[in-house]
């Protein structure tokens, strides 16, 4: 894809995640659903379209370490020797997410300094990756807060490698479908997830 066409795509999958909705779109493990992290509204829409609890958190997508620290109380100092050494997708869960109230505003836009209640877990912690392909990473830095990623099927199925597995009703539920020539990202394999404790403490949960 050419640059002013991939600049196009970017500019609608921003347009359609400030206004609320959600984008189907390659992340750097597999295609995923996306929605601003800072809407619970819009999380909302993501949680029906899946068929899936809100009780169930969500993993999040963030451009660098300085939008991580806006949205949790702390990092721990061993994230940020995880994130200079990666060399593969992964996933940080972070104790003390910062988030809004459990009800949205009366424009359901919830409050763009703190994350949406409904992506955060019951303990208090969020999952929040920096992707590695540049699509999510530009995408991201232009959103200026997190954004939710989600694997693109139906709670309960198997998560799709490619884009032709998804799901015709996954498609038809997104506001917006990123441009297929852009899923060479998409690696179809999932993130290492590694839990932190405020204290140093380390719980690897997928490798």
């Amino acid at each position: 894809m050419n640059k002013e066409n991939y600049d196009k795509v970017v500019a609608e999958a921003l347009k359609v995640l400030r206004e609320g909705g959600v984008i189907l779109y390659p992340t750097d493990t597999v295609w995923g659903l996306g929605c601003d992290a800072t809407n619970p509204s819009a999380v909302a829409k993501v949680y029906g379209i899946k068929k899936r609890s809100d009780s169930k958190s969500l993993v999040l997508l963030a451009s660098d370490l300085d939008m991580v620290a806006r949205f949790v109380e702390r990092i721990p100092d061993i994230a940020i020797d995880l994130v200079e050494v990666n060399d593969r997708p992964m996933t940080i869960i972070y104790p003390g997410a910062i988030a809004g109230t459990a009800s949205p505003d009366a424009a359901g836009t919830g409050d763009r300094f703190h994350l949406a209640y409904n992506v955060v877990a019951a303990d208090g912690s969020v999952g929040i990756r920096i992707p590695l392909n540049d699509f999510c990473r530009d995408l991201v830095r232009r959103l200026g807060r997190p954004m939710v990623s989600t694997s693109a099927n139906i709670s309960g199925n198997p998560t799709p490698k490619t884009f032709k597995d998804i799901e015709p009703e996954i498609k038809e539920g997104a506001d917006y479908v990123v441009a297929p020539s852009l899923g060479a990202g998409a690696t179809g394999t999932a993130s290492q997830i590694i839990k932190l404790g405020l204290g140093g403490e380390v719980e690897i949960i997928r490798q």
